[in-house]
């Protein structure tokens, strides 16, 4: 059987990491860099980290700190014309998965004719994407959807009326700073629902259909680092080796999801836009239900999850099949999250349009159990 798995990234990890970020530029040919980011960051003295170290090294740079929540076509477009007008010649991503996916996308439309819709994963759009582009360092500050080592955008198109995912190979960051100590501030709400997120990358990955031992063996790894300490980086966010490890396992997640996700992807791309619940929040609200479809067709994949989570091996397969969806609800449960989509303000008269879209993002497909709209419906039913 064959498969592919696309790593070609440098890393660059450790506390005080951030402080390599001249050097990085400099061995990547970059003169003048674009930062893109956020208000929060801007404020929170996370921004002024970066340009510091910039500045100490006399690195000329341009920021853009109109980053959404969740990127949209209008501001990958600002942040275009910004890096245009600035006359840069590369890119840092400073933030969470939306800095970075906004960086990318820019990075993407700098040497590909827009729109961004062209380039739909669901279309084959990423066959498109073949032109050399800019250096891009991304320097993550949650530990969640892993964008900084991962071959995906995620960013909300009204072509498509929904968060459209677009993949390539050559989307892959040019260098990822990983330095934990930027994730010392996230409140705990955050930590929680990142860190979900960063466990669910792990888990759908390995239950994904398809051959692609060196991804499982991520994924058992990443499952191994949140059952472990993202409870620990919830209590405590100072808590080094949590934070830490958690980062590792945001990577070791995203690394992971090339071999595949699945309903738990597609149902939170279609909550966060209709509803605006935060993606990591939804993604762990409906999990159970989801697992609880995949008992039976991925009893195997499940029980693997239980082990790595902690559970006692043995020979009971459709026993830690179930003790799966046990452990990721005491896990959510202890880190906060809220049980339904009810409280966080989800209405029972959304679930048809959710439905809708959730059907029509890719990421069900790779599901080792074929998901129809009215399994898809059930699972928001039960979340609800």
């Amino acid at each position: 059987m064959i498969s592919e798995l696309w790593f070609p990234i440098r890393i660059v990890f450790g506390e005080g990491a951030i402080g390599e970020l001249p050097r990085e530029l400099a061995r990547l040919g970059v003169n003048k860099p674009l930062i893109l980011t956020d208000k929060l960051l801007a404020k929170n003295g996370l921004l002024g980290r970066a340009t510091g170290a910039l500045d100490g090294a006399r690195v000329q740079h341009a920021v853009f700190d109109e980053v959404d929540p969740d990127p949209t076509a209008a501001t990958v477009d600002a942040g275009l014309a910004c890096y245009r007008e600035t006359a840069c010649d590369g890119l840092v991503a400073l933030g969470g998965g939306s800095a970075i996916d906004t960086a990318k996308s820019v990075r993407l439309l700098t040497a590909h004719p827009p729109p961004l819709a062209r380039y739909d994963a669901v279309v084959g759009g990423g066959r498109f994407i073949t032109n050399p582009m800019p250096p891009l360092v991304a320097i993550p500050t949650t530990a969640g959807t892993g964008s900084e080592v991962g071959w995906n955008l995620v960013v909300t198109l009204p072509e498509t009326g929904r968060k459209t995912i677009i993949s390539s190979p050559a989307l892959i960051s040019s260098t990822a700073i990983c330095d934990p100590e930027l994730t010392y501030g996230m409140p705990p709400w955050l930590t929680a629902g990142t860190g979900m997120d960063t466990l669910i990358h792990s888990l759908e990955a390995l239950c994904a259909r398809g051959f692609q031992p060196f991804a499982d063996a991520l994924a058992r790894k990443g499952l191994e680092l949140c059952g472990r300490y993202l409870v620990r980086a919830v209590k405590d966010g100072k808590d080094a080796e949590a934070r830490a490890a958690m980062m590792i396992a945001a990577v070791a997640g995203s690394t992971a999801y090339q071999k595949g996700l699945g309903p738990v992807h597609s149902l939170a791309h279609a909550l966060t836009p209709v509803s605006g619940v935060h993606h990591g929040i939804a993604t762990a609200i409906v999990l159970p239900a989801v697992m609880e479809f995949n008992v039976a067709a991925a009893a195997a994949e499940l029980a693997e999850v239980a082990v790595a989570l902690g559970e006692p091996a043995s020979d009971d397969r459709d026993r830690l099949a179930r003790c799966a969806v046990s452990r990721v609800r005491a896990i959510a449960r202890e880190s906060g999250i809220p049980e339904r989509l009810r409280d966080v303000g989800v209405k029972e008269r959304q679930i048809p349009v959710l439905m809708e879209k959730a059907f029509q993002d890719g990421c069900h497909l790779a599901n080792r159990r074929p998901c129809a709209p009215a399994d898809l419906a059930a699972m928001l039913r039960a979340s609800f």
